[in-house]
């Protein structure tokens, strides 16, 4: 993957490519995305970038042995580390390596079905760190840079969190450490603090991707829900409620309360008198939902869902984890 072979986010390739040619790449670098948003691409050709020996106006040969190897996802010194249920990344490597080369704008529950997690939570655990901090005692397999990519740093505990700060912060020479976030609110601080923050705009492609995936079923939920709650409903929103506890897993539960966190936002906007910047679609979508809920509702409602995030995380009961939310939906509305 080259810089020329990406779509959109123009700003964030330049200054990549000055990172690079300048020698002041930041040691770590945390990437915040939308779920499917595709910014591995944009992390695969800044690695192929930094690592290619023949680089040059502005992007990488594309046919040296590192440009293949990493385009390849095969370099000995590239780690990739991502939440599992069990054991650590490199047992499901092959399968995070067919998942990302077939669709670099994967969701997490694509991710999740990949893994056969069977439904359970995926975190990265303590014993990822301590496999990832032995590899990198180790010097370099082909003599140059290596790199660590994390993708999902919000779903690594405070342990393994706290075992990675130290290398994170002084890390080895020619050690590049790359962080892919969903939810930057919920990275540890101290994982956060370490890094050089790059927001990256999903890519229409990648947009199409998110969409057929499973936010369809989502936006249908999200639509039915305030549709019920501002006609004063309660049992319809209930009966909402209880169809987003009978997702199919956790994570798809999860994947709804960021679905519906997100679509709060051009509804602040607008209500703000912003709407140039939630875009003329979104207003005309919205301006039912605009005109029947309180200037407070978005920042309320975002609390609420994030709560329900978090119980959710903590393996709370769904029926009374989106019971709860609704009712607390109901009367901010």
């Amino acid at each position: 993957m080259s810089f020329s072979q990406i779509k959109g986010n123009e700003q964030v390739t330049k200054a990549l490519v000055g990172m690079v040619d300048s020698g002041k790449v930041p040691h770590a670098i945390m990437f915040c995305e939308d779920d499917g948003g595709g910014a591995i691409r944009i992390v695969q050709a800044f690695l192929e970038y930094l690592f290619c020996k023949n680089r040059g106006s502005g992007d990488s040969c594309g046919e040296c042995p590192s440009c293949h190897k990493i385009s390849r996802m095969i370099h000995p010194d590239v780690h990739y580390v991502f939440p599992v249920n069990s054991g650590c990344s490199r047992d499901y490597i092959d399968v995070w390596r067919k998942l990302v080369l077939e669709n670099p704008c994967f969701g997490e529950d694509s991710l999740t079905e990949a893994l056969e997690t069977g439904g359970k939570s995926s975190i990265i655990a303590v014993a990822e760190s301590k496999a990832l901090i032995d590899t990198l005692a180790l010097s370099a397999l082909e003599g140059g840079y290596r790199a660590v990519v994390i993708y999902l740093p919000e779903k690594m505990n405070r342990e393994a969190a706290n075992r990675l700060l130290k290398v994170i912060e002084e890390p080895p020479a020619l050690t590049q450490f790359v962080f892919i976030t969903h939810a930057l609110e919920n990275v540890l601080p101290t994982i956060a603090s370490r890094c050089q923050r790059i927001r990256v705009a999903p890519a229409a492609e990648a947009a199409i991707a998110d969409e057929s995936e499973a936010d369809y079923r989502n936006r249908e939920l999200f639509s039915a829900l305030m549709q019920s709650l501002l006609g004063r409903d309660l049992l319809a929103s209930l009966e909402v409620g209880d169809a987003i506890s009978s997702l199919g897993s956790r994570e798809q539960m999860k994947r709804f309360c960021r679905f519906a966190a997100r679509q709060l936002r051009p509804l602040f906007l607008i209500q703000q008198g912003l709407g140039d910047m939630a875009g003329r679609d979104k207003e005309l979508e919205m301006r039912p939902w605009v005109q029947g809920c309180k200037k407070t509702f978005a920042r309320n409602a975002l609390q609420a869902i994030s709560r329900a995030n978090t119980l959710v995380d903590r393996n709370v009961n769904p029926k009374i984890i989106f019971t709860d939310l609704v009712n607390r939906l109901y009367f901010i509305v």
